[in-house]
């Protein structure tokens, strides 16, 4: 069986880009915790309040975009991202001319409110784009471009704005990305793409958000997916710091660590995808969960030891490597299918709670940030700890 139709090659590759551009906004945009944290003299809870601005932007978009491309098309709701997303972008450079650090929220969470829409857009377009058997595959395909664009997104920290800290050194890096949007946003309208409309009955948002929490699958994927996405900003955000703290290096070179991080991460994508052809997807998600777990102990018990911690918080990113894309999967897998209670026209509504569970980047990592400031970075990996729990639970429960 396929996971790629021919006919939707294009569509799918296209599609797939933007996986890589929201990547390396998130990503950047965990590199601006230490960017401030020195430009400013602020301690990691102020600093977490980038991480709250972008991702609870996630929570309050995902569902006014999930109406959008319901009344609309997938089409246009990748227009729309794409249009906030640079302009969010842009404000960087009038956010350094004011100096406001009030102001650079603003920004942050404009620009994060365009990669919420791309992302409730692009994640069921690409699921739609086949045989459900294979959704949760192609998901995981289309999702290993993320990683790749995380990778950008770090080595323009790293060498843009690491290397030389200052608010301009940061606004001028998002200002360019912003007009490369904008070209890119252009091409994307020209392009000639499906659709994508709803040809089932559009229920009130209400009446679907009740028929999918009566979904167990669903229901406890949005809740795995609050404590994954917690884990994941949370051991980020974090790296630099830690990498600085255990090996006595500064940001730009404590950066590295970061990229070694993401760099397994992504390669982990293609490596469990290609698995995939012989395990189900939840038996995976649920090894790794285990892994990542004993990891996340490790860089807690081993404080103080150099390279041991920062060994374990790159091996924490390799694991974590499908747990977004297999959760989403699993939990969207079947809310169309009428056999097993499903409902057509349920996906686009579905979608845009998981991503609204994304919520956990902006609440969990304060939670992180504050354990830190008051027993240390290392203890504070106890949070992402306790997500991975949960994560197994939902692996051990969920089924193809």
């Amino acid at each position: 069986m396929k996971v790629i139709e021919k006919k939707t090659l294009l569509p799918f590759c296209l599609v797939t880009s933007l996986f890589l551009l929201w990547g390396l906004a998130n990503n950047m945009t965990d590199t601006l915790l230490s960017a401030f944290k020195k430009i400013m003299s602020m301690t990691d809870t102020q600093t977490s309040f980038i991480q709250f601005a972008f991702y609870g932007a996630y929570f309050v978009i995902a569902l006014p975009a999930a109406l959008f491309i319901r009344k609309h098309s997938y089409k246009s709701g990748v227009i729309l991202g794409l249009c906030l997303y640079a302009g969010g972008a842009i404000l960087f450079m009038p956010a350094a001319k004011a100096a406001s650090y009030g102001f650079y929220l603003v920004a942050i969470y404009i620009m994060a409110s365009g990669c919420s829409v791309l992302e409730t857009t692009a994640n069921p377009y690409i699921m739609s784009m086949g045989t459900p058997e294979t959704a949760t595959r192609r998901l995981n395909i289309a999702q290993a471009f993320n990683p790749i664009g995380s990778i950008i997104g770090i080595l323009m920290s790293k060498f843009f704005i690491l290397k030389d800290i200052s608010l301009y050194s940061v606004s001028g890096t998002y200002m360019t990305l912003g007009l490369v949007l904008v070209v890119i946003m252009i091409v994307m309208a020209c392009a000639n793409m499906p659709e994508g409309r709803d040809s089932g009955s559009q229920d009130s948002v209400a009446a679907t958000f009740r028929r999918l929490f009566h979904n167990k699958v669903y229901a406890w994927g949005v809740v795995a997916q609050f404590f994954y996405v917690g884990a994941q900003i949370g051991v980020w955000s974090f790296t630099i710091r830690l990498a600085m703290q255990e090996l006595g290096i500064v940001e730009a070179s404590a950066a590295t660590i970061y990229l070694i991080s993401i760099i397994c991460h992504c390669s982990g994508r293609f490596i469990y995808t290609w698995l995939m052809k012989w395990f189900a997807p939840s038996k995976l998600l649920a090894f790794n969960a285990v892994a990542a777990l004993l990891c996340t102990a490790g860089v807690v018990v081993f404080r103080g030891m150099g390279w041991l911690p920062v060994i374990c918080v790159i091996l924490i990113s390799f694991f974590m490597c499908i747990m977004f894309p297999t959760i989403y999967g699993l939990a969207l897998c079947n809310i169309e299918n009428p056999e097993k209670g499903g409902h057509a026209g349920d996906t686009k509504i579905g979608a845009s709670g998981l991503i609204m569970a994304i919520l956990g980047g902006a609440l969990l990592t304060p939670v992180q940030a504050m354990v830190s400031d008051a027993t240390s970075i290392n203890i504070s990996y106890l949070v992402p700890l306790v997500c991975f729990v949960i994560i197994f639970f939902y692996a051990r429960m969920a089924k193809e």
